[in-house]
């Protein structure tokens, strides 16, 4: 897919899954609002103010001036805690107020992205307080693709109404994930050098890998599928994503593994690779 094409099916996977959050949130009771939701401390309120909060930013809004609550368990470093500030800014709002400024984010940011001159290699900064970076344009479209999407997922569970899990949106999320496999398997679970994971996962959007853990102790990862694997771990589309985007914990999700117990155990508790 040439570049410009690339920036293009990033651009429509965003709006497709941002539009799909407010035709969610349009019907909603008030009492669902404060639902809680698989990200640590967040109610459905609360995921929908950190979507506002950064395509505001990336669209050069002003941060907002706030004081944050000390006794908020789920702040628990410089990250988090940026994160939170424009999150407990709009706790008191409501739900009319919040859905208003999420249709009109959207609009001010759809017509961002329609008029952009980027080129996708052009470095653009990528929020996060103390993660912040500059990115290729490409990428920073691919991340907020990526993270608007899974805090669709996030809103749907925690309201009961599935949806989306094959979408635009939600391929851009499989490849992602993917690429991040060689490093959670062989760096951070330490997969010892020679052995071999297979990734057998079933549902909306299936797909089967294998990582290879080479000589120099660095992974790599592959479609073809090896036929005796140190461990195959069998899982859902649904619970892949949970385990890679930290929400659930390895030890209650619902993976059949199958060969080494223990490294199997171990590369699924080491598997979340977003803060």
């Amino acid at each position: 897919m040439a570049d410009n094409q690339t920036v293009q099916a990033y651009t429509d996977a965003w709006t497709q899954s941002i539009e799909s959050i407010s035709e969610l949130l349009a019907p909603l009771p008030t009492d669902a609002w404060n639902r809680a939701t698989e990200c640590p401390g967040w109610s459905v309120r609360d995921v929908v103010s950190h979507i506002i909060g950064v395509e505001s930013e990336m669209l050069g809004d002003p941060r907002p001036i706030h004081a944050l609550p000390r006794d908020l368990r789920h702040v628990t470093n410089d990250f988090t805690r940026y994160m939170e500030l424009p999150v407990d800014k709009r706790r008191c709002w409501t739900p009319v107020e919040i859905t208003s400024e999420l249709e009109y984010t959207v609009i001010r940011r759809s017509r961002a992205l329609r008029n952009s001159r980027h080129q996708p290699e052009d470095p653009v900064r990528w929020p996060g307080g103390p993660l912040a970076r500059d990115l290729p344009y490409a990428a920073v479209l691919r991340m907020r693709a990526f993270d608007v999407w899974v805090h669709e997922q996030d809103l749907r569970r925690a309201l009961r109404e599935p949806g989306n899990l094959d979408s635009p949106a939600a391929r851009v999320t499989r490849d992602l994930l993917i690429e991040t496999l060689p490093k959670q398997v062989a760096k951070e679970a330490g997969a010892p050098i020679g052995s071999t994971v297979v990734f057998d996962v079933a549902g909306a959007l299936p797909f089967q890998r294998t990582v290879r853990v080479g000589a120099h102790g660095r992974g790599s990862v592959d479609e073809s599928v090896e036929p005796a694997p140190d461990v195959r771990l069998a899982m859902d589309w649904q619970t892949f994503v949970r385990l890679c985007c930290g929400r659930v914990r390895a030890e209650t999700a619902l993976v059949n593994v199958i060969g080494d117990q223990e490294l199997g155990l171990r590369v699924l508790a080491h598997l979340a690779s977003t803060p």
